[in-house]
């Protein structure tokens, strides 16, 4: 046997147990990489579909405090739960959280439509990022590489004030519940994180819409020049100044 031989013989071997590893290591992972993937897609069918809903359906035409509260009426003592149920349905439907918040508060006014809108918020928020991380969180972390692990990493280990301080400065609602379903903030984080830094402006905002369709509904336009309605005025004025008061405290600090 040549020395050439002696070499072939003695690399085969070796060379097939590598193959072997490498086929049996593909096998491996594919799997998951092809569920990721379906997930994946399965995730942006239901973002098309749910735009197409809201816009091209006749839930559109519910999308008004008068059609909406007609559709209320027939619900009777049961229009609260209707009305919250409908509102966690829109923020899965990537209807934006302001209008739904202005139909609340227009139909139940500042007080009772800030506990509708803010229990409506809360499953709403809660049902996206279920969706996010069932959906799309495994095909997210197949993406990440080692510059966007570390803020992976940061992001769960202070999922409650990134999640606070994010609801501040009114990120976009509803990009936020899916995209935070992405990363992997734990959900008891996200969620009380969501639920306290929501309040502000979701109070700040039912009570002056519904402060204004008091005086409406009244006809006194004399309350115009109440108190009630300056201060309500003077806090919504404020609330679009809270995320450049945070970021500067922020970046005092």
């Amino acid at each position: 046997m040549t020395s050439t031989q002696k070499e072939k013989k003695l690399q085969t071997p070796a060379t097939d147990v590598g193959g072997k590893n490498m086929e049996q290591a593909i096998e491996s992972v594919t799997p998951g990489r092809k569920k990721a993937m379906i997930k994946a897609f399965i995730f942006v069918a239901f973002i098309i579909t749910a735009i197409y809903i809201v816009r091209f359906t006749p839930v559109k035409g519910y999308l008004t405090a008068e059609a909406l509260g007609r559709f209320l009426d027939m619900a009777g003592f049961w229009a609260p739960v209707a009305f919250i149920v409908f509102y966690a349905a829109g923020i899965c439907l990537f209807v934006p959280g302001t209008l739904l918040t202005g139909i609340g508060a227009a139909i139940f006014g500042a007080y009772w439509g800030f506990l509708y809108v803010w229990l409506g918020a809360m499953i709403g928020a809660s049902a996206a990022f279920w969706i996010g991380r069932t959906l799309g969180r495994d095909f997210a972390a197949s993406l990440i590489g080692d510059k966007l692990k570390k803020y992976d990493d940061l992001i769960e280990r202070n999922g409650f004030a990134a999640t606070l301080y994010l609801r501040l400065l009114y990120f976009p609602f509803t990009a936020m519940n899916f995209g935070m379903g992405l990363t992997r903030v734990r959900f008891w984080d996200y969620f009380f994180g969501t639920g306290l830094g929501i309040i502000v402006g979701t109070f700040i905002f039912t009570f002056f819409i519904g402060t204004l369709k008091e005086v409406w509904i009244s006809g006194n336009w004399g309350e115009l020049l109440s108190f009630k309605v300056f201060f309500s005025i003077g806090l919504f004025v404020f609330s679009l100044f809270i995320p450049k008061i945070i970021k500067k405290i922020r970046g005092e600090q």
